[in-house]
């Protein structure tokens, strides 16, 4: 993933060992983790006493499982090959998915703990360079096992992408019709007009949330911020709808609004008409479904992207819809797969009613007049829904089955 552009909000990047870890939420009750400081060197017969020694290689994956019973076991994965390596813990004959750890470097060990049940398993080595190759299945004659995952493949998620690429198109057509009423305001000199526009036409962009990385430059123009802009505020490269929010708010002349409220108008024309022939990535569309809301807390639970008008909470409840519509494409994957999906849909509305009560007709409750206590609610029940959506970028990460 590419790092931040400055001047955009960050895209956060993703560790190994924090989306395994919540994997475990996903499934309901299949317990996976890895070592909590990553890699850590270890030798196949040097591990410790409980844990059962599993080796990583092309020629002998899965070797070392030779008394399969029921319960919580930990497993060290020895990577004994010369290329990194990540492993599943699958049923070999539908392929569910009950534990897996990326990254696997040459020569070092890493732990994976589940609980396993009654049923038959195998660990299925998949090489950076090569082909996967499925060990030895066992079989457990007893016990309860925590609901597997089935793998999600790069084909499987074409659709739902497909679909939310061409919702996309309309919301685009939407945030210019939008913006175009902004512009006309500003150009007329109705200054009070403009900042009523303001919030519909920011919240129409804000709601695309899952497609910022296929925008390109074109969101810096867009919906940029002064993060790291030698000028702050004032930089002749601060543009956008923060940009003519600042100036809306802060008393400045219409004069000077007209070519920021202008510009803003023809890069989002310009990323409307080439959106068809724009392409997102399928892969990337369960982490966009978590990384909207994780963006939502980090920056507008904050305040950070305050530049006047107070609508942190109305850009919130613009990127709650847009998870929603992310999750709507990843649905029919996600019911047969994510045991937690009634939670996450509670969750969901939960978040929804809590931004709702902030609302009133046209206005939004600004972050700087709640209390503590209001504050804090907020945090909490974002912070929730992110931690479910972490499962969802899990579950539909693209998976290698050959």
């Amino acid at each position: 993933m590419p790092l931040p552009r400055l001047g955009t909000r960050s895209v956060r990047l993703r560790t190994a060992p924090a989306v395994f870890v919540l994997l475990s939420v996903g499934l309901a009750g299949t317990l996976l983790a890895v070592s909590p400081g990553g890699p850590r060197q270890g030798r196949a017969g040097g591990a410790p006493s409980g844990h059962i020694v599993i080796e990583v290689s092309k020629s002998r994956c899965g070797r070392g499982w030779t008394r399969p019973e029921p319960g919580v076991h930990t497993f060290d994965l020895h990577n004994s090959s010369d290329g990194a390596a990540e492993v599943y813990l699958e049923d070999p004959g539908s392929q569910a998915v009950y534990g897996e750890v990326e990254g696997i470097g040459p020569g070092t060990t890493r732990q994976l703990t589940v609980r396993l049940g009654k049923g038959t398993y195998a660990f299925k080595c998949v090489p950076d360079d090569a082909d996967a190759v499925t060990g030895p299945s066992v079989r457990i004659t007893s016990g309860q096992r925590g609901p597997g995952a089935a793998p999600v493949t790069q084909h499987d998620l074409i659709p739902p992408a497909v679909a939310y690429q061409k919702w996309v198109g309309g919301g685009l057509g939407d945030a210019v019709r939008l913006t175009t009423r902004l512009r006309d305001a500003i150009d007329r000199g109705d200054l009070s007009g403009a900042r009523s526009a303001w919030l519909p036409a920011h919240l129409a962009y804000e709601r695309l949330g899952a497609a910022y990385d296929a925008f390109g430059d074109a969101d810096a123009e867009i919906n940029g911020t002064d993060a790291g802009l030698p000028g702050g505020v004032h930089d002749k490269g601060f543009a956008g709808f923060h940009r003519v929010e600042y100036g809306l708010w802060h008393g400045e002349p219409a004069a000077g609004l007209r070519a920021p409220a202008a510009a803003l108008v023809k890069a989002l024309t310009g990323l409307r008409d080439t959106w068809s022939q724009a392409r997102m990535d399928p892969a990337q569309l369960g982490l966009r479904a978590h990384e909207i809301l994780e963006n939502t807390v980090q920056f507008e639970l904050t305040g950070r992207t305050d530049y006047g008008s107070g609508s942190n909470l109305a850009t919130a409840r613009a990127n709650l819809d847009g998870t929603r519509e992310v999750l709507s494409r990843l649905r029919p994957l996600l019911s047969t797969r994510y045991a937690g999906l009634p939670g996450l849909d509670k969750d969901l509305e939960r978040a929804r009613h809590t931004l709702d009560g902030f609302r009133h007709g046209d206005r939004w409750t600004p972050l700087d007049a709640l209390s503590r206590a209001r504050r804090e609610q907020i945090d909490a029940v974002l912070g929730d829904l992110v931690e479910r959506l972490a499962s969802v970028a899990t579950l539909c990460d693209p998976r290698r089955t050959v």
